[in-house]
């Protein structure tokens, strides 16, 4: 086995007496590509048809704005703490089988969210359901880097653009068209026929030559260390300051308890012979920036579009279908981005230029975004989430391109799905945190409104903490609440600044290596020719 590369460079091409293995042809690339693109728009749809009905669920349901947050919060968690030991499983077993897996708990669980009775059932459902779309996520890009050479890569990268937009497009606006016409129950039941047709397809197109047998040894320690960490410190984001005081023996335990097991996650992963994250990456400059870029990327990305519904539906009155509709420039701007902008990166091979752009427009987006009020032009708001959507798409799959084409070959999945798990941490955090300013604001802006009018906090349909329906209240009680809700989004836009511009200076460090010209299955199917050892890998395994 080849040494683990721990430095900012490429990793080492075949020597030159070697002859070079067979590269897929471009029709056998986008045969395996569409099982997996597949699998990428089911998991995605299952996440994002319910992002314009979150609103009226949570206020059937009976929950408040922090309930709502959870909404979002189970799953950005258990998707973050499952992305790095899915993409260590991934280094050690069948990536197809997995990711057949990730797919079906992604689907089954979105079904049984359909069943809930109360916020708490819906809540532990998009929980099992991150589990699955951790999966999904971080395994599409690890089985494109096995089939698509870093050179060639951002290309087709935009072509997993192009599917995140269609389901960041088709999702919301299906969602809210059933909710409006049917019912909101019927947005997690909708995926099932369309993740059959995936795991079929996965089955029949993508096929992975026999890797090296490796040892199964799972880090399970290691797993629920970072699990611990990560859940107490969004724990204490998400109630400091409403259920405790920030200065308070809650915070204390919780932050204290955090880094208790942040140091003995250090200490576990450096003695294991499996780590879940191996900390030899950190000695990567392109893997640290990386990380540093996409946790910044995951605050102003997750924890500022999640609430966006709120804002149309809450603070200018519009139907979920409608709310959807509103959401398109900024989807259009991701698809462009991915498409365009990967398409330059393989005619050229440079894309730390393209990266920086993509930090700047999203400072000056998010900005921009802080600005709007309950009256603002949607044309000046679609500019703005245009110029979100298109720093988004420059950023998010370059990172992880950037990063992979300094990686070895047989830490693909545990470095991919490093930087997917600092992304997905950041997005979780980020929603914790600003889920806690957005609520604080609203209930506040909510009740002093409501104190002027001489109205009880009642006439909201559920106490200044809860989401209202706005159907269901007189119109002076409305303006209140529309302000309200105004005033809390562009709070949170704001604070998202800071996020964005630290993403910039990250990717200003990074270095530039040139991209390689050799696919994962290139690789590994050299280095078996050069040990003299090809007849593994010349068998389908899956």
């Amino acid at each position: 086995m080849s040494r683990p590369t721990t430095g900012d460079t490429a990793p080492a091409a075949p020597s030159p007496d070697t002859s070079p293995a067979p590269a897929m042809s471009r029709r056998e690339t986008l045969e395996a590509l569409s099982g997996i693109l597949l699998g990428v728009l089911v998991s995605l749809l299952a996440t994002t048809i319910v992002s314009t009905s979150l609103p009226r669920i949570v206020a059937d349901l009976d929950g408040s704005q922090h309930s709502y947050t959870w909404v979002v919060t189970a799953m950005l968690l258990t998707m973050t703490i499952s992305t790095p030991l899915w993409g260590k499983l991934a280094d050690l077993t069948n990536r197809k089988v997995l990711m057949q897996v990730a797919l079906l708990v992604t689907v089954l669980s979105a079904a049984a969210a359909g069943l809930s009775q109360n916020i708490e059932w819906l809540i532990a459902c998009r929980a099992f359901q991150g589990i699955g779309a951790g999966g999904v996520m971080s395994l599409a890009t690890v089985l494109m880097a096995d089939i698509i050479s870093p050179r060639e890569r951002g290309k087709y990268m935009g072509l997993m653009g192009g599917v995140m937009a269609v389901a960041q497009i088709g999702g919301p606006l299906l969602g809210g068209v059933i909710t409006d016409t049917i019912s909101w129950r019927w947005t997690f039941f909708v995926g099932v026929p369309f993740a059959v047709a995936a795991l079929i397809t996965l089955q029949r197109t993508l096929h992975l030559p026999r890797r090296e047998a490796r040892a199964v040894r799972i880090d399970y320690v290691g797993a629920t260390l970072i699990a611990v960490t990560v859940a107490l410190l969004l724990l204490w984001v998400t109630f400091a300051g409403d259920q405790f005081e920030w200065a308070s023996w809650q915070t204390a335990a919780m932050v204290g308890g955090a880094v208790v097991a942040l140091v003995a996650t250090v200490f576990v992963e450096r003695a294991v012979p499996e780590p879940i994250l191996p900390l030899h990456l950190f000695r990567n400059r392109t893997f640290v920036l990386s990380v540093v870029a996409s946790a910044s990327v995951g605050v102003a990305m997750f924890g500022t579009a999640v609430f966006l519904a709120q804002y149309f539906q809450l603070a200018r009155g519009k139907t979920p279908t409608e709310s959807g509709l509103l959401t398109i420039p900024m989807v259009v701007g991701t698809m462009l981005a991915g498409v365009v902008l990967g398409r330059i990166i393989s005619a050229t091979g440079r894309y730390k230029g393209i990266m920086i752009g993509g930090a700047a427009v999203l400072s000056l987006s998010l900005f921009g975004l802080s600005t709007i009020e309950v009256d603002t032009s949607f044309v000046v708001i679609s500019v703005f989430l245009f110029g979100l959507g298109l720093s988004v798409g420059a950023l998010m799959q370059n990172l992880v391109l950037a990063t992979q084409n300094t990686l070895d070959v047989h830490e693909m999945g545990a470095g991919t799905s490093g930087v997917a798990f600092f992304r997905s941490l950041g997005g979780a955090i980020g929603v914790s945190v600003l889920g806690a300013v957005m609520a604080a604001r609203v209930k506040s802006d909510v009740t002093a409104g409501l104190t002027d009018l001489g109205v009880p906090a009642s006439a909201t349909g559920g106490g200044a903490g809860a989401v209202p329906d706005l159907t269901q209240v007189p119109e002076p009680v409305r303006a209140v609440i529309e302000q309200a809700y105004s005033n809390g989004i562009t709070e949170i836009f704001l604070l998202a600044v800071p996020m964005a511009v630290i993403s910039l200076v990250a990717v200003i460090f990074i270095k530039e290596i040139p991209l390689g010209k050799r696919s994962g299955i290139e690789q590994v199917l050299d280095e078996e020719e050069a040990t003299g050892d090809d007849t593994r890998a010349a068998v389908p395994a899956s």
